[in-house]
This record gives C-alpha cells, sequence and structure tokens, in this order.
C-alpha cells in the first residue's frame, strides 16, 4: 500500500524539492503554501504524512500541526525546518510534531525519515 503525503511549505522550490524526494515512495496527495491550506487540504486528503514549513505566511507551521494532531494522532507530522529556529522547534514538538529534518536536507535523509515516521 503506498502512503500518501501533504507537502506544506510557503517556498516553490521547496514543495517541488521535497516532492522530487518522496514522490517514488509517497503518493503526494497536496501542496499548500501555508497553514491555512494545510489544514483545509488536510481534511479532504487525510494524508499519512505531513511535511510542515514553520515559518509561512498566514498560519506558521507551529499552529497548523496543533489543528492537524488534534483531529488525528494517526497522521504523523515532519517538520522541515531551517537549523536557526530551535525554539520554534520546540513548539512545533509540543504542538504534536512527531519528526524533524533540517534545510537545507540531503534528499535521502528526507525519505528516511519519511519511511521510519509511515512503517
Amino acid at each position: 500500500m503506498t502512503r500518501t503525503v501533504l507537502v506544506v511549505d510557503d517556498s516553490s522550490l521547496q514543495r517541488t524539492i521535497i516532492t522530487g524526494a518522496l514522490g517514488d515512495r509517497f503518493e503526494v496527495v497536496g501542496q499548500a503554501e501555508n497553514g491555512r491550506e494545510a489544514i483545509e487540504l488536510f481534511e479532504s486528503t487525510e494524508p499519512d504524512l505531513v511535511t510542515m514549513d514553520i515559518m509561512m505566511p498566514e498560519m506558521d507551521g507551529v499552529e497548523a500541526t496543533g489543528h492537524i494532531k488534534s483531529m488525528t494522532d494517526e497522521t504523523k507530522v515532519m517538520m522541515c525546518t531551517s537549523v536557526e529556529q530551535a525554539e520554534k522547534m520546540k513548539e512545533a514538538v509540543r504542538a504534536g510534531a512527531d519528526e524533524y529534518v533540517t534545510k537545507p536536507f540531503d534528499e535521502e535523509d528526507l525519505l528516511d525519515t519519511a519511511r521510519r515516521l509511515c512503517t
């Protein structure tokens, strides 16, 4: 069974990189550029995994993660963050994030982390 993923990042380049890295092993069911879009897409797609940027307009990844995790514990949330955002990462963990990768990331590390979360 192919696992599904929702890719959330305000950078179209990052969304493309993440989609490319995960696209062979996961079905990408949607892409969002902010937390509000992520929640809307999450409700309609119910993915196994959400890759979530932290710093985004309208609603950041920490708040969006909290909303998603309040709806279900089944979906795993993997934060994709820069190393300078350590305090925000702590907030994301408190909101329910399951794992994180640091940008710029190695695509194989991203895929390994995603596979580990969804096994």
